[in-house]
């Protein structure tokens, strides 16, 4: 945790805060620094051109934000502070505001991904050559890049060993919330020629999306309403997570990604809870817990998230020889679209594409079955969860992809294959979930929708469903699949 800088003697003027992914104001790291080195406290937000230019023109991570930096900048103004809202590139447009606010230095909590540690690299740059400070601070995990190692100084590559090391070390000190409003007399209101509300969507060049049918909440009031509700069920988590028909995960996910939620409160009630005997909250830390794990991953090993030349974990995974060609991309559209004829991975696939989430259980599922069912490149599944998932989690994303490809660094065994039919039937077994989003499957029986191509003709018929027709036949067989997988595999123990 960075030093606590003393209250007297402030070390600068004037500071500008600079708002990322972590739109809140309690439990704001770079926020507390800022308020404690500086007499005053300028706080921006950048749309960043040179994230959104290359985003489709409806998205709701973009919705979410906009909706978030509202209530952030009513809280800020409510504190006696504001926000400033631009829409630029944040690499050029930090160093020119920050001279014309002629500030002393700049606070940022980090972001360890390549591009951001690119950008941030270029104002750091540039602030230093207007003589300006540039201040980062760990806020996203609770533990980040060198803070958790082996005896011998490594990163460690195996989670369960990371656990027990991250579980030894945690303590009250790294949990301890920081408290912002204890020093917020120091926000400044927002410069006369910088006022005004946050733009509509429009104005930078969005559209509306379904995030207000979808009613997700946004902001730390949205935050704070998800986790009290999950707070109510943590006890059960272990049991009910895997299931997605019932209400089992906390669904923070899009507001840890975008810090409208304290990792350190999150992870501290959890911590606690876990002392107490709470097998729930113990299952849940541990997942908080894989966050950070592939977040130190990705820092020391950045070549297995390095954009479209992403590179496997284990580099004898490199060598399998993917499915490609036509057929191979007409199976992979059968997959983004939700028409393999699997109907868990179907009703997976329409989930994410219609609320841009899918339950964890159900990503493992269709992970598995684009790579070793459809013999398909895990990187063209991990680009397209990036593009769809409101709680895209660069690191954690990779993770996941090459952990159900057999690539990454602690994954399953390549010879591990999912059963589509046999998940469906264990995590689905009354099929709640199948009909809620393929309603065309409702009439099924819970014997045969796991699986229509094995019902009789006259089920089908009495079901309404015409295979082919209303609903795809199985575009491969698994058993077939699977040995061709076996055979796939093999040159990694060549």
């Amino acid at each position: 945790m960075p030093p606590i800088l003393l209250a007297v003697d402030k070390t600068y003027p004037k500071g500008l805060m600079w708002f990322r992914r972590d739109l809140r104001v309690d439990d704001n790291a770079a926020l507390y620094q800022a308020l404690r080195a500086c007499r005053q406290v300028v706080c921006v937000f950048v749309f960043d051109r040179a994230i959104l230019d290359s985003l489709p023109r409806v998205d709701r991570r973009v919705e979410f934000i906009r909706e978030s930096l509202v209530e952030l900048d009513a809280e800020l103004r409510s504190l006696g502070g504001g926000l400033i809202i631009r829409h630029a590139v944040a690499e050029d447009e930090i160093g020119q505001l920050a001279r014309t606010l002629d500030v002393q230095a700049v606070f940022a909590n980090r972001d360890d991904e390549p591009d951001a540690l690119a950008r941030d690299a270029k104002v750091l740059g540039a602030l230093a050559n207007g003589g300006v400070a540039f201040h980062t601070y760990k806020d996203h995990s609770v533990f980040e890049r060198d803070e958790v190692l082996t005896q011998a100084g490594q990163p460690y590559t195996v989670f369960t060993p990371y656990k027990r090391a991250w579980l030894s070390k945690v303590d009250t000190f790294y949990l301890k919330p920081y408290p912002v409003r204890s020093y917020a007399d120091a926000l400044a209101p927002v410069p006369e020629k910088f006022k005004g509300p946050v733009p509509p969507l429009a104005e930078i060049g969005f559209e509306k999306s379904n995030l207000d049918q979808l009613e997700i909440p946004t902001g730390s009031q949205g935050g704070a309403a998800l986790f009290d509700d999950f707070f109510q069920r943590i006890d059960r988590y272990h049991q009910t997570r895997d299931f997605p028909s019932v209400r089992g995960p906390s669904y923070l996910g899009v507001h840890l990604r975008f810090g409208t939620v304290s990792i350190r409160q999150l992870a501290g009630i959890a911590h606690q809870l876990t002392l107490q005997g709470d097998p729930g909250a113990g299952t849940w830390l541990s997942e908080l817990i894989w966050r950070d794990f592939y977040f130190q991953i990705l820092a020391h090993h950045p070549y297995v998230a390095a954009g479209g030349e992403s590179r496997s974990f284990r580099p004898e995974y490199d060598k399998i020889q993917w499915h490609h060609g036509k057929h191979a991309d007409m199976l992979f559209e059968a997959w983004c679209k939700g028409r393999t004829g699997y109907p868990l991975v179907d009703a997976a696939m329409a989930q994410i594409n219609q609320t841009g989430y899918m339950h964890n259980r159900l990503r493992m599922v269709v992970a598995s079955f684009l790579c070793k069912d459809l013999g398909i490149d895990w990187r063209r599944g991990e680009r397209y969860f990036a593009g769809h998932l409101n709680d895209f989690e660069l690191s954690s994303n990779n993770g996941g992809w090459q952990w159900a490809s057999s690539s990454g660094c602690d994954a399953q065994p390549y010879f591990r294959i999912f059963n589509p039919v046999t998940q469906s039937e264990r995590f689905d077994p009354e099929g709640k979930f199948i009909r809620r989003y393929l309603p065309q499957l409702a009439k099924l029986s819970n014997a045969h929708i796991h699986a229509p191509w094995t019902a009789k003709p006259l089920e089908l018929v009495a079901a309404g469903v015409k295979l082919g027709e209303t609903y795809p036949k199985p575009i491969v067989d698994h058993a077939e699949a699977r040995d061709r997988t076996l055979q796939r595999y093999a040159v990694v123990k060549r």
